[in-house]
């Protein structure tokens, strides 16, 4: 059977392949700017001289560049090129606001305040974002002494931007210690910003000024702002650390109403915050000891165990008692060891000096009543109050409960 021929394909012409020619070679190019763009993109935060390179055609790519030139070590000529490159930015895409941030900078820098001001209410108008504006008319508003102006300016910074907290924190933290700042720094957190929680938190342990600290958590308190957990524990440690221990005290009472500086808190073990302070009763669980304070039949309980042969604090709490004779008593349950052995109560100044041991006695004696007496002298304005722990011989080591403890003026 004779062969078919195959079909002869239509011949192209010289202009169709000339088309085909542009096309493959428009499409190779496009290509080309795409890969390029792209990659500009990825870069353009920590290479923007080099994204600019790439993609010189895109306004806020350029805008970063002109941000580049224009830092606080900038010499004039690079602030001259920034300015140049920021009008470019803006006929590329009038809306970059980094362009217009870096014709303000550079306004500002060469001490030209009305242009700057001027320049920056523009780019306010474009977004409330841009991180140097706000900084900017934080450092305006400082100048003018425009406090809610300037704490306006650092609510939006702080809810706009991810770095805002690294950067203002720690000047707000600083800041704190002017009375007419800390009020009015109230009157924005009453308005519960996102960033509350996380302001409080940190300042709690980086303000350098713990007693302003103290001041400001006492007023955020009176207007029903709760503190962000162990922010209180925080501050007042510090205040103890830094010997001012009339301050924390002053910050505990008014966070914990009622309470009384020459009675031991919480006698029956109920209030159990979820971040005790020094002022609380504070388990203690190093080297293998269980100690928990939990519900119990008639309130709180505290509980503890401690292993074969070891011993030290299992339950402590800050005193700040005034010079004088003090009464402690209680009652324990489930306390049954060798006379050796017997946890007991002890009052310790700062500087190590025992003012006395009350020995528990086993519980089976006496109901597992104790009492027992301290003097504070003069010159010990902090005690800690321990209850310790004794090793033993026994297997189970050393185990038991107490019910209530009242540390209280002597004759009281």
């Amino acid at each position: 059977m004779p062969k078919r021929r195959a079909a002869s394909r239509p011949r192209r012409s010289p202009t169709e392949w000339a088309v085909r020619g542009a096309l493959a070679v428009a499409a190779a190019g496009l290509g080309t700017v795409s890969v390029a763009h792209s990659l500009a993109y990825m870069i353009r935060g920590s290479d923007p001289e080099r994204a600019h390179a790439l993609a010189p055609w895109d306004g806020r790519i350029t805008a970063l560049r002109s941000e580049q030139l224009s830092g606080p070590n900038a010499s004039a000529a690079d602030r001259r090129q920034a300015d140049a490159l920021a009008r470019l930015a803006l006929r590329q895409d009038p809306t970059a606001v980094a362009a217009v941030a870096t014709l303000g900078i550079n306004a500002q820098a060469r001490g030209d305040t009305a242009s700057a001001r001027r320049i920056f209410a523009y780019s306010e108008m474009l977004s409330r974002r841009d991180l140097r504006t706000r900084l900017w008319a934080i450092e305006d508003g400082v100048a003018r002494n425009d406090i809610p102006g300037t704490l306006r300016n650092y609510d939006i910074a702080l809810r706009t931007s991810r770095l805002a907290p690294d950067l203002l924190f720690p000047l707000l933290a600083k800041a704190i210690d002017d009375d007419d700042i800390r009020a009015e720094l109230v009157r924005t957190l009453a308005a519960r910003p996102a960033w509350n929680d996380q302001f409080l938190g940190y300042v709690s342990g980086n303000s350098p000024y713990p007693r302003a600290t103290a001041q400001l958590f006492e007023a955020v308190h009176r207007r029903g702002i709760a503190l962000p957990a162990g922010a209180a524990t925080a501050l007042i440690g510090r205040l103890l650390a830094e010997n001012q221990f009339d301050d924390a005290w002053r910050f505990y009472a008014v966070m914990t109403p009622g309470v009384d500086r020459r009675i031991a808190r919480d006698a029956d073990f109920t209030a159990n915050p979820a971040s005790p302070t020094a002022f609380d009763w504070q388990p203690v669980t190093d080297s293998g000891i269980s100690a928990s304070i939990q519900r119990g039949e008639n309130g709180g309980i505290f509980d503890f165990a401690v292993p074969s042969n070891l011993g030290g604090p299992v339950l402590r709490q800050a005193q700040l008692l005034p010079p004088g004779d003090y009464m402690i008593e209680g009652r324990s349950i489930g306390i049954e060891q060798a006379d050796a052995a017997l946890p007991y109560w002890t009052l310790t100044c700062p500087d190590g000096r025992e003012l006395g041991r009350v020995v528990v006695p086993n519980s089976a004696q006496g109901k597992g009543r104790f009492a027992g007496r301290f003097t504070v002298p003069a010159g010990c304005p902090v005690q800690q109050l321990q209850l310790v722990a004794r090793p033993s011989d026994a297997l189970s080591g050393v185990t038991g409960q107490m019910d209530d403890v009242r540390l209280r003026p002597a004759g009281r």
